[in-house]
């Protein structure tokens, strides 16, 4: 039996799967946490992967890892990290990112030039403000990588020189062109002051390197890149996924030149590309308002199943951690509507449509850049939800089609190991059946109520 491990290296924690080669059967799997914050000392997840990774690792014939995106691993000329990476939900940056924006060019020459209109999220925003507010560690980094890269390096025991990324992560850094597939290094120089030196980008399946036991190492991939590949999505397919962050992608021909920043234009794990919207705000957003209520989460779904559609006219704005998707990086939650007669569960309900209505906002973005769902899919750990489940095809406006839980993510980059293990011109078709269709059982005012909330809040950010 040939064996190929993948790694999910999340905000949160890391997850490893050793995975069958040519069926995808799931052999076995491990997880280790991360320390919590938005900016963590790299060396955390390599300790975390060797945890997760315990007993698994060394039995795979090939491994991948799949990280978030956007980190900030910033080298020094011997290889060692020059601070704590900062972190894809790390918004310090904001105003850097409207800085390098208004200065250079203004959101269409970032979108044509790299995919993207840059915010908070990106790597080159990261950059400026290590630049503008520590100089010193400015002064000393002479490389700079995204923590897929850094895992992946650590893996094959290379250096700074030899590292490699792949195109989905390399699309998220703000100095990179999914239309070229090459690194716009004037993009970078704007951002930092001067050129770095960067990882290669490899080929989709290439093998990168090897292990110290001789397992081949496949590029790796971004997050999203990875969840879309273990889901085995095509064109037209649209994933939802409810986890920290909520994130819609969808997989297309063409890349995405989004000038409002809505849609960004990221590329995917396999040669096409994966327009992306994400929030920072999703499953999170459940778990405040469960502690609000003081209920399980079992109880949390039976309360905002209890209320009608609608949440009898309460409207959450669920901005809670500010937000990246629309670009309000100060803004916070705003609950709207509340009169004498709101009740426990009606704050439940509108708990859910806020999250699923930010949701939604994004694929409206998607078909307004030419990506009309064919299918849409629900996954994350919020999509264990049954209020999740019950109330997303009333806010989406479509059937809703649920994936058997698993660690989609790790199964990507799993896959990607097979892929790159066998030498093939596509990666292996592993089935996974269990899929649940959801059809929309009642109507919904939301889409309204939410509208009208988030259009008249737009300014307050702003403000604060």
């Amino acid at each position: 039996m040939t064996l190929v491990a993948g790694v999910d290296s999340s905000t949160q924690s890391t997850k490893v799967l050793l995975v069958e080669a040519e069926t995808g059967e799931i052999v076995d799997s491990g997880r280790a946490s991360h320390p919590d914050g938005t900016e963590c000392p790299p060396d955390a997840w390599w300790d975390a992967l060797q945890e997760a990774g315990k007993g698994l690792l060394e039995r795979a014939d090939a491994v991948a890892v799949a990280g978030q995106q956007h980190g900030m691993v910033a080298l020094d000329a011997d290889d060692r990290v020059v601070r704590p990476a900062l972190l894809w939900n790390d918004v310090r940056s904001a105003p850097q990112a409207e800085r390098l924006t208004a200065e250079h060019g203004g959101p269409e020459a970032w979108a044509a030039d790299t995919g993207l209109v840059l915010a908070a999220s990106f790597t080159a925003t990261k950059l400026a403000w290590l630049a503008e507010h520590e100089p010193e560690h400015a002064a000393k980094t002479v490389s700079v990588m995204l923590p897929h890269d850094w895992l992946t390096m650590r893996l094959r025991g290379a250096t700074a020189a030899e590292a490699t990324t792949d195109r989905s992560d390399a699309s998220g850094t703000g100095y990179w062109s999914p239309r070229t597939g090459g690194y716009v290094t004037e993009r970078l120089v704007q951002a930092f002051g001067r050129e770095l030196a960067l990882p290669r980008v490899a080929a989709p399946s290439e093998v990168v390197g090897r292990t110290p036991w001789g397992a081949a190492v496949a590029p790796g991939t971004g997050d999203n890149a990875g969840a879309a590949l273990g889901l085995g999505l095509g064109p037209g397919d649209v994933a939802v996924s409810l986890g920290t962050s909520g994130t819609v992608f969808g997989v297309a021909d063409t890349p995405a030149n989004d000038p409002s920043g809505l849609v960004a234009g990221f590329a995917d794990a396999t040669g096409r590309f994966l327009p992306l919207v994400c929030t920072l705000n999703a499953a999170r957003i459940l778990d405040t308002f469960r502690t609000l209520l003081g209920v399980d989460h079992a109880g949390f779904d039976d309360l905002a199943l209890a209320a009608a559609p609608g949440a009898g006219g309460l409207t959450l704005l669920p901005y809670l951690d500010g937000e990246r998707t629309p670009a309000r990086p100060n803004a916070t939650g705003v609950l709207a509507g509340i009169t004498t007669g709101a009740t426990r569960a009606d704050l439940a309900r509108a708990a859910v449509e806020g999250m699923l209505s930010a949701q939604a906002d994004g694929l409206a973005a998607m078909a307004a850049q030419g990506l009309e769902a064919r299918r849409v899919l629900l996954i994350g750990g919020a999509a264990a939800s049954q209020a999740v489940r019950r109330i997303a095809p009333a806010v989406f406006g479509v059937d809703v089609d649920v994936p058997p839980a698993a660690e989609y993510v790790a199964l990507g980059a799993a896959r990607q190991a097979a892929w790159a293990l066998s030498g093939r011109g596509e990666p292996p078709q592993w089935k996974h059946g269990g899929t649940e269709r959801l059809t929309a059982s009642e109507s919904s005012s939301t889409a309204d109520q939410y509208a009208t909330l988030r259009n008249e809040t737009a300014s307050w950010d702003k403000h604060q």
